[in-house]
This record gives C-alpha cells, structure tokens and sequence, in this order.
C-alpha cells in the first residue's frame, strides 16, 4: 500500500508540474488577480475532483464515458461554459487589472468557477479512469482491499499533491504580478491572455481522444 501511495504521489506531482489547462489557468488567474485569487482558483479545481472520485468509485464514472450522447453533451456543455468565461473577459476593461481599486472576482466567485471548469471537462473523467486503477493494491493484511476505499485513498492523495503544487504556482505567479502589473499595457496583454487560455481549455475538451493516435 505505501509503495503503491509513494508512485502513486511522485506520478500525480509529475503529471501536476506538467504543461496543461489546469495549471496554465491557476497561473493566468495568478497573474491577472493575484496570489490569493490563484490559490482560491486552485481550490476550487481541487474540489472537483471529489466528485470525479466518488463517480470513479461507484461505478458512475465508467457509465458516463461509455454513453456517447451524455459524454458528448458534457463535453459541449463545458466548451460552452469556458467561452462563455472568454467572451466575459472580452467585454471586461482591459485596465481593471491594473488599478488597486478595481472590481475584482471575489475569491469565492473563482473558487466556484474552478469547481465547474473541473466538474464540465468530462476528460477529468476518462483520466481518472486511465490512471486511478493501476495503483490499487492487494495486502491480504490490509484493511483497505476495499476497491471503494482504495479509490478514495488514491483521490485524497491525488487532491493534496495537486493543491500544493498547484498553490506553488499561484505562489510565484502572484509575487511576479506585483512587478509586471507596473507596466501599462500588460493589462491588455493579461486579458488577451485570459481570453486564449480559457478558449484553449475550451478547444482541448471538445478534441476527441484519438485525435492524435
């Protein structure tokens, strides 16, 4: 089992510190609003992946990728949802970012945000399937054979290795903000920015699986 746990960690940290939509958007948002907002950005991805867990756990998780109508309507749904981010930020001044008295997102307005981006981006699902079962365990002397439990175990850890790394992220994005923030036109930049990654995200959900197979 802590063998299992160890790999288990060091693969999670790896896929974590990774290029991808998760982390390059933790980073946006760190950038853009600061630490704080990036970490509570963070949190709320982190959260999401409760429910992927328990739908892996019984069961739920497998039904859903295997329904191509339901997968595909998640997917679409989750493609809306971040357009509809990216046009928000659109239609936002481009100078918001740059004033200390600007209205911002609140830190639970983006907590709320991360769990949906997580919850509408069904390839969460197919990669907690891929990667989840080849690190259960079988200890006869254990009291956690229980694939249910295992699974919950494997979540939990996957959860905190994620947070941290990810909080390390909005860490060194949000000191760096303070800097870059002096400029003049890194507001426009910074909104561009938004506006490509949430429509990237956006793209790589609607991609098929084997498109590049």
């Amino acid at each position: 089992m802590v063998e299992n746990l160890i790999s288990f960690s060091i693969a999670t940290l790896a896929l974590a510190i990774s290029p991808g939509p998760d982390n390059i958007y933790v980073l946006t948002q760190s950038l853009v609003n600061g630490t704080k907002s990036g970490i509570a950005t963070t949190a709320g991805l982190i959260s999401g992946c409760i429910v992927h867990t328990t739908f892996l756990a019984f069961g739920l998780s497998l039904i859903i990728t295997t329904s191509e109508a339901l997968y595909l309507g998640i997917k679409i749904l989750g493609a809306l949802y971040l357009m509809y981010l990216a046009y928000s930020v659109y239609k936002s001044d481009a100078s918001v970012s740059l004033l200390d008295n600007a209205p911002k997102k609140s830190n639970l307005a983006l907590f709320k945000q991360g769990v949906i981006m997580n919850l509408v981006n069904p390839k969460v699902m197919i990669f907690f399937l891929a990667f989840f079962p080849a690190f259960l365990w079988e200890d006869p002397e254990s009291t956690t054979n229980n694939t249910v439990i295992q699974f919950y175990i494997l979540g939990i850890t996957f959860m905190i290795v994620s947070f941290l790394t990810f909080s390390s992220i909005a860490l060194l994005a949000g000191s760096i903000s303070k800097f870059i923030l002096k400029y003049k036109r890194i507001g426009a930049f910074l909104k561009w920015l938004q506006i490509v990654v949430f429509l990237g995200i956006a793209v790589y959900i609607l991609i098929p699986e084997n498109w590049f197979s």
